[in-house]
């Protein structure tokens, strides 16, 4: 399988596993990626999903364009809007890790950014190179990586297509961690544990909150925020966490 998946103690992990072509994705492990995140998407038992290459020099190098489709077929699909099922849903709740592995470059450093938080190996390498080869970031690069990282940065890094690496990433907020190769999937694994040992309710709703009031003035995010915290008030796993912290017990989360 180009995309591995695996489901163990509510964590989904994901695997990008064309090593030979530095886990670029070509047609087949577009489609593999895409049933990956319907998977995580309508799954109960997955609470969160990490996502990773094979190896230790890529985690995506995006397009496999010895592989692309003819310009006319790439434009079709766009206009069908089937060239954005790779990225995990912009409205899926479940917190998704990315594990950064080597490089992340063109729609590798894409999908990352469509995820919630990302982790990087210390010899990881990032870049938006489309105008090297007479494109454009076509999934939703233009739009994310200016939002996560200073416009300025953003800006010189889309128009020249250079690269950062991972220190100059973490010290730009486009990754929140940089750790030894050989650390990297433990380190993602452990933050997933915490967030799959969390209820899940409320993690999905901590998400929302975030997500959805960025966009919105201050006021109208806290009240956002104020009336997720409402629905989540009477769930069994409020009341469930309530009673585990006065008996000095672990908490057994059901998600209702």
């Amino acid at each position: 399988m180009a995309v591995e998946f695996e489901l163990e103690n509510h964590v989904a992990k994901i695997t990008l596993n064309r090593q030979e072509a530095m886990n670029a994705l070509d047609p087949e492990s577009m489609e593999q990626l895409t049933e990956c995140w319907a998977e995580v998407r309508r799954n109960p038992e997955i609470r969160v999903a990490v996502l990773t290459g094979a190896g230790e020099k890529s985690f995506c190098t995006g397009t496999d364009l010895k592989k692309a489709k003819p310009p006319e077929e790439c434009m079709i699909a766009h206009y069908l809007k089937e060239g954005q099922p790779i990225l995990p849903e912009m409205k899926m709740w479940k917190p998704i890790i990315a594990a950064i592995n080597g490089y992340a470059v063109g729609g590798g450093l894409e999908i990352a950014l469509a995820c919630d938080l990302r982790i990087a190996s210390s010899n990881a390498k990032f870049g938006l190179t489309e105008v090297k080869v007479a494109s454009l970031a076509g999934l939703n690069g233009t739009q994310l990586l200016p939002r996560v990282i200073p416009q300025a940065v953003a800006m010189k890094m889309l128009l020249t297509g250079e690269m950062i690496d991972a220190e100059q990433a973490c010290q730009y907020g486009l990754i929140s961690d940089v750790v030894a190769p050989e650390a990297l999937l433990e380190t993602a694994m452990r933050y997933a544990q915490k967030i799959a040992q969390a209820a899940p309710l409320s993690v999905q709703a901590t998400k929302q909150a975030v997500v959805m009031g960025k966009d919105m003035p201050l006021d109208h995010g806290i009240n956002f925020a104020h009336m997720l915290w409402g629905l989540l008030r009477d769930t069994e796993d409020r009341k469930e966490g309530f009673a585990a912290f006065a008996e000095k017990r672990q908490p057994s989360y059901r998600g209702r």
